[in-house]
């Protein structure tokens, strides 16, 4: 079965007055997503290996085998962006109680957290994403990757949160102003009930 380009779990204007406009949601899940699950549908269709795998069964597959690297691109920023949209809301911004707590328990403080979310994000040269995850220790901790790469590739634990770094993610709205985007992300889109129901699904 072909891998899909989900739905937005809101109206591609809703998160406008959050930061967030229209034609980067158009521009973004319409073309870059849709070009990300289409390729990867092409090399499931000329790979025998892949068929009838899950996703994550193909980043698996496909991250450390140079000779499938295109297929880890691929996979990887689906998997990446099926996650990201869910780490937007229109209502953005509002930390629940029980991962408040976490927060507090793990990094120190609420500020401590974002501080270190925000050094993550936009010390990740080039392309690539920032990553809240809950550790195998069971601690949370904040990651970054390069291109595709995720948190489940790099076995670094259970994905909370995810930001998108590459500069098709926030142009429109920023420009290059990676630092705003992100302060704009934690304060204000990020879909914290969204982590916290990970960190009580763990």
């Amino acid at each position: 079965m072909a891998f899909e380009l989900p739905k937005l779990p809101y109206a591609e204007n809703a998160l406008a007055d959050a930061g967030m406009c229209q034609e980067t949601l158009e521009l973004h899940h319409g073309k870059h997503h849709q070009a990300y699950v289409t390729a990867l549908n092409g090399f499931v269709e000329s790979k025998p290996e892949l068929a009838g795998k899950a996703l994550e069964e193909i980043i698996a597959l496909s991250h450390a085998d140079s000779s499938l690297t295109p297929v880890f691109n691929n996979a990887g920023q689906h998997w990446n962006h099926c996650i990201f949209w869910n780490c937007l809301s229109p209502k953005g911004g509002k930390i629940p109680g029980a991962l408040e707590t976490k927060l507090v328990e793990d990094f120190g403080s609420v500020d401590a957290f974002k501080a270190a979310f925000k050094q993550a994000a936009t010390t990740q040269f080039g392309s690539g994403w920032a990553w809240l995850v809950l550790g195998s220790d069971g601690k949370l901790k904040v990651t970054k990757t390069a291109n595709a790469a995720n948190p489940l590739s790099e076995d670094e634990g259970r994905t909370l949160l995810g930001l998108d770094v590459w500069e098709h993610s926030y142009y429109l709205d920023f420009r290059n102003r990676r630092p705003d985007y992100v302060s704009n992300f934690l304060d204000r889109l990020a879909n914290y009930e969204y982590a916290e129901s990970c960190l009580k699904g763990a």
